[in-house]
């Protein structure tokens, strides 16, 4: 298949930037998004240009590195995919498609295709650690723990960051990473000790970088692993708590 892209070029980040148009041409049906691009980038280097920068890693839907915006649309038109694990038989044969970055102001673009994703880094280390016992292992049915809990928890725990819950939500939230992250933690035994604290810690980070929930639920549209935005009612219910808590064992 032959495919006209307009890829967002832009040197640095204070650099202006722009669309520039490539023709990917002789592309096979099955290639992944991230293949296609490679190809690309091989025709550009073997030109003496310049190759598109992009984040990638694992390209299996697992470690959340990769991540652009296709035609408008975080990780492209399909749901519940990540842009590695999109293919190119989604498109058709002389489809223009328009590739550009995260478009939120707490993902400062680097590179091309790449922004700074380190704010998510940032709340992930506020939420410090969870108590747990250092030595031999403990019998994986020594703390009861109901199904629906459990399952709830590892829901949640499925969150990759690749922060298209940011780039497509109208204000730039970080809201359903962020109540992903907590309740994974807070929903289990292991984390009931630092939960107040964590809570607040990270939800008081999160506000630094990212804009407010409205509840407009594009999050979850856009989510590779379609995460529930029940998680951020769950986490604004914990923060109430853990500011009343905290507030009085001040």
């Amino acid at each position: 298949m032959n495919l006209t892209l307009q890829v967002w070029r832009q040197a640095g980040p204070d650099a202006p930037g722009k669309f520039v148009t490539y023709e990917a041409t002789d592309i096979s049906e099955d290639a992944s998004f991230l293949e296609m691009l490679d190809i690309v980038n091989e025709r550009l280097t073997d030109d003496g240009d310049e190759p598109i920068e992009f984040s990638h890693d694992c390209r299996e839907g697992i470690c959340g590195t990769c991540g652009v915006m296709i035609n408008g649309i975080p990780h492209g038109p399909q749901r519940g995919t990540a842009t590695c694990q999109l293919h190119m038989r989604t498109f058709s044969d002389g489809d223009e498609i328009v590739i550009e970055p995260w478009r939120a102001s707490g993902f400062p673009i680097i590179r091309d295709l790449v922004v700074d994703r380190s704010p998510f880094d940032e709340i992930i280390q506020s939420g410090g650690y969870v108590t747990v016992d250092t030595g031999q292992a403990q019998d994986a049915n020594l703390t009861p723990i109901p199904k629906e809990t459990a399952d709830l928890a590892m829901d949640a725990a499925a969150c990759i960051g690749c922060g298209a819950c940011v780039a497509a939500c109208p204000n730039g939230a970080a809201q359903l990473f962020t109540s992903a992250k907590l309740a994974h933690l807070n929903l289990l035994p292991q984390g009931q000790a630092e939960r107040d604290e964590r809570t607040e810690s990270m939800v008081e980070v999160m506000e630094s970088y990212f804009g407010s929930c409205t509840n407009m639920g594009e999050c979850e549209t856009a989510c590779p692993k379609e995460i529930s935005i029940d998680f951020i009612a769950m986490m604004n219910a914990d923060y109430a708590k853990a500011k009343f808590r905290n507030r009085r064992s001040a």
